[in-house]
């Protein structure tokens, strides 16, 4: 594009003499800059785009977009906010994808990537063409790949360019994962949305958001912009957990949507009713509009079943039926580090979960308490450069189920790490354990995982908690390879198992 046109169909001021300079690329990262970037030097936490702007213009930028003049020998046009300019140009650049194609997003705390994949199924067992964005993978049409770029939801330049690949390989239907630090950052500003799905909300991300009405308020971000997206002939619907008592807020921020609600113990829109539950899955009824299917759901636990729940009623809105929901449900699969299990021929389960909130983590120690006969052994840690406030917490609940847990490290990046483990342990301390009886500190990772596989016995569990599918901890600045699966089973192989 010429960089005039860009700039006056974003609302910024043209340069003097820069309307006819060609752009092709939209970069935010100097590293990333080639010949023909424009430059958008955005204010982050750690580093300030603008002190890299020279370096963008040294590998090939022609211009620079900034919150402040900056010295460099190409044009400099100035905004008010570098991120909304950063969100409006690469919508206009990559010519405004989710305009010409469908899309439903996701947010709440817990159960996005999840109900995001299930979503995606139901639509392609209705005959749709989908492509999807999550935490751990991304597919376009026939390709799927692994997100190794420890973001959920990617800056605005990679979503607008996902959706525009999407439409060039005939993808009907996108499906998004929409982060509270997305929808905060405004990475999504400019993208079109025709259903918002809100799985639940819990207390996280506070170091970022300040208290939980800002969290909450990030969240109903998604409902204003379904609120304010064009009309492409469906209508607009909030899909809404009725369990969860914030879903009535985030109906009042999607005005002119349709609210449709799901739940189990609320009276919902779409009704689920659990017949019955093991650890293989759960029989479940949906009921909708006068009709029922049921279908054996084989993902583990009740909060599934509220996964499927969303994504059933999101297919819904999108205009599958309750059949292609019941068929597809019944054929879902575990996403990779989703109470994953890790198999060598061990007498023990040993199981990899995302679980890294007080409330996540509750929820799946509750879930394999009943389920084991033996003893339940849990791994975890807490983030460095996050929610300080939770880390006792986690050692309370794992008090509360565990016969056995570790405190290890997670990602302590610029963060102490004897400091996190210091203050997971409170908890622990705080709910009467002892130190080498109850519970163990090991800062290394790998070593905690391999102690607490050393320590199973048959029928035991071990739950391997907070990692899940990434492949990396970061400790100071620097991504140290580490998967938790392979970790597991290095452990069990030095033990003799699988060998």
């Amino acid at each position: 594009m010429k960089l005039g046109a860009l700039l006056e169909a974003t609302k910024i001021a043209v340069p003097e003499g820069a309307a006819g300079i060609d752009v092709r690329q939209i970069a935010y990262d100097s590293r990333r800059a080639k010949d023909g970037a424009l430059f958008v030097a955005i204010p982050g936490f750690h580093r300030d785009g603008h002190a890299f702007a020279k370096d963008a213009v040294s590998r090939g930028a022609v211009a620079v977009v900034a919150e402040h003049p900056v010295e460099v020998r190409v044009p400099v046009a100035v905004v008010a906010d570098a991120r909304a300019a950063l969100a409006d140009l690469a919508a206009e650049f990559f010519d405004h994808p989710t305009r010409r194609l469908k899309l439903a997003a996701v947010t709440g705390t817990d159960g996005k990537t999840t109900t995001v994949h299930l979503v995606s199924d139901i639509l392609e067992a209705s005959g749709a063409k989908t492509g999807f964005a999550t935490t751990v993978d991304f597919k376009v049409a026939d390709h799927e790949w692994k997100n190794e770029t420890r973001q959920s939801t990617q800056e605005a330049v990679e979503v607008q360019e996902f959706f525009a690949e999407l439409l060039v390989a005939g993808g009907t239907w996108g499906v998004l994962e929409a982060t509270s630090h997305a929808l905060a950052l405004r990475k999504l500003r400019g993208t079109d949305v025709d259903i918002a799905v809100f799985t639940n909300l819990s207390p996280e991300h506070l170091d970022f958001h300040g208290t939980l009405q800002k969290y909450l308020d990030a969240k109903g971000e998604l409902f204003a912009i379904l609120a304010s997206s064009a009309d492409k002939g469906i209508p607009k619907t909030a899909v809404l957990n009725g369990d969860d008592s914030h879903w009535r807020y985030l109906a009042d921020r999607a005005e002119g949507a349709k609210i449709v609600t799901y739940g189990i113990e609320a009276l919902c829109d779409v009704q689920g009713a659990i017949l019955s539950s093991d650890a293989s899955g759960s029989r479940v009824r949906i009921t909708a509009s006068g009709q029922s299917v049921e279908l054996t759901l084989p993902l583990v636990g009740r909060f599934n079943v509220h996964n499927a729940l969303a994504a059933a009623a999101a297919g819904l809105a999108a205009g599958a039926t309750l059949q292609h929901a019941r068929d597809a449900l019944s054929h879902a699969r575990a996403v990779r580090g989703r109470m994953e299990r890790v198999e060598c021929g061990q007498p023990f389960s040993v199981i990899v979960d995302y679980a890294h909130t007080p409330e996540s983590l509750d929820k799946v120690l509750a879930l394999l308490r009943p389920l084991t006969k033996g003893k339940l052994i849990a791994v975890f840690g807490s983030a460095g450069e996050r929610d300080q406030a939770k880390r006792p917490a986690l050692a309370e609940i794992a008090s509360k189920y565990a016969d056995l847990f570790v405190i290890t490290q997670e990602d302590p990046r610029l963060e102490e790490p004897e400091k996190i483990l210091a203050e997971i342990e409170k908890g622990a301390i705080g709910a009467g354990k002892q130190r080498g009886a109850d519970y163990l500190v090991i800062d290394d990772r790998r070593a905690a995982v391999s102690e607490a596989i050393r320590r199973a016995g048959p029928e035991d569990t071990v739950v391997l908690a907070g990692k899940g599918h990434e492949e990396s901890i970061i400790v100071g600045e620097e991504k140290q390879p580490y998967d938790e699966a392979t970790a597991a089973r290095e452990a069990l192989r030095a033990l003799g198992f699988g060998a």
